[in-house]
């Protein structure tokens, strides 16, 4: 699942907990909500096994990568399409092993794509009509919201913006939970008629469940469907989890896929560091994304390009320094890094000790610039004047932009 919410800046790709889609479905049928059938196959034949056990009158092949667009994406095997119907379960192990094992590229994904390990095969289900609901954490309201519209499967921010008037919401008491009344007149906003009316409510007090049980953030349906048959089925979801709760969240983060993720991110994860790689050569090491921002901003106005930025957070310790260290001289793009660190809860003594420890023992090679302000610089500042090594000191931000872009053209 990704956040829905855009970052301020719109190049961020923070790290936050990612499911397959099939992993999400799992959660949803455990806590009883009602999702298409299916199964998961990691070989052709396993999925061609699963078309003939689901003995359902057509069958939808998903590729499970964490990338978007699947449908019009393209392997390299030459198959189109992450996302296949059939009514023939016999087809089905042949567009596995054209899926399996081989890259697929999306709009999302980066032209070499990603590779496919494992596919969903599942019961193709008729929608006669689609809604949108979501349940999600709302800092507004100081809880939980649902949100609800009765046009759904499309992007629901154009329809925010088109029609307001067709997006409900209902404030949920924490204590409380969701009430039968609250259920059954978003079910009656969302167009649900009926019988369907009162599965629509008891889904959404189903869904209201599972987004308390893993301590999610927000649980998105879209759509949020009805069939002909007269069955309320949650065909597509994003679930959102509290990165906070991953103590007690045990095998929910267990499920994480880090197979599409940078390297380096989840190196840095390791570490408790949070990096973002971009395009650039000037490695921004700094404490803090607002301040991260900034530096890259102010890198961009001197002629300069950030290379990435990587955030220490609060709690520093001077190993985390020195593994930050090790990760940007370890990349081949990085020609000069910044050091940007405003202390408040981070004390400039122990980045200076770390600093001079990774610089020695990593024998760094490309021009390092240090400025810091704040809790213990001038001791800070002592530590690195003392050490005897290459570093140029800045005296405040734009200083320090001006120093590492000269560095490089030096």
């Amino acid at each position: 699942s990704s956040r829905p919410i855009d970052c301020m800046w719109q190049t961020c790709r923070l790290r936050w907990l990612n499911l397959q889609e099939y992993q999400s479905k799992k959660l949803m049928q455990d806590s009883g909500v009602a999702v298409q059938r299916f199964y998961v196959a990691n070989t052709a034949s396993d999925a061609l096994d699963a078309a003939k056990r689901l003995n359902a009158n057509e069958i939808v092949l998903k590729a499970q990568i964490l990338a978007g667009g699947r449908g019009k994406g393209v392997f390299d095997s030459g198959l189109k399409g992450g996302v296949h119907l059939t009514k023939d379960p016999a087809v089905v192990g042949d567009l596995a092993s054209k899926m399996l094992g081989f890259n697929l590229r999306t709009k999302q994904t980066s032209e070499e794509g990603v590779k496919v390990k494992t596919v969903m095969v599942a019961e193709a289900l008729d929608i006669s009509r689609e809604t949108y609901f979501a349940i999600l954490m709302d800092r507004s309201y100081n809880g939980p919201v649902m949100v609800g519209s009765p046009q759904g499967g499309v992007d629901i921010e154009e329809v925010a913006a088109s029609n307001p008037e067709l997006i409900f919401k209902e404030v949920i008491d924490i204590f409380e939970g969701v009430r039968d009344d609250q259920a059954l007149r978003m079910a009656a906003n969302l167009g649900f008629k009926g019988a369907l009316q009162r599965q629509a409510a008891d889904q959404i007090k189903r869904l209201y469940d599972l987004f308390l049980k893993v301590d999610a953030t927000q649980v998105e349906v879209n759509p949020f469907g009805e069939t002909p048959e007269g069955q309320v089925v949650c065909f597509d979801a994003k679930i959102n989890f509290d990165d906070n709760a991953e103590f007690r969240q045990k095998d929910v983060f267990a499920m994480d896929d880090m197979s599409e993720s940078d390297p380096i991110e989840t190196e840095a994860a390791k570490w408790g560091l949070k990096y973002i790689g971009m395009d650039g050569n000037i490695a921004c090491f700094v404490n803090g994304a607002g301040l991260a921002m900034a530096t890259c901003d102010i890198i961009d106005l001197h002629g300069g390009k950030p290379a990435n930025f990587l955030d220490l957070g609060g709690g520093v310790q001077e190993r985390q320094v020195y593994e930050a260290f090790k990760l940007l001289s370890a990349d081949s793009k990085v020609e000069a890094i910044l050091v940007n660190i405003f202390g408040g809860i981070v004390n400039c003594a122990i980045i200076a000790n770390g600093i001079t420890k990774a610089c020695r023992e990593l024998e760094l090679k490309v021009p390092l610039v240090v400025r810091l302000e704040g809790t213990n610089v001038h001791e800070a500042k002592r530590i690195l004047t003392e050490s005897g090594l290459p570093i140029t000191a800045a005296e405040n931000l734009d200083d320090a932009a001006v120093k590492a872009v000269a560095a490089i053209k030096k």
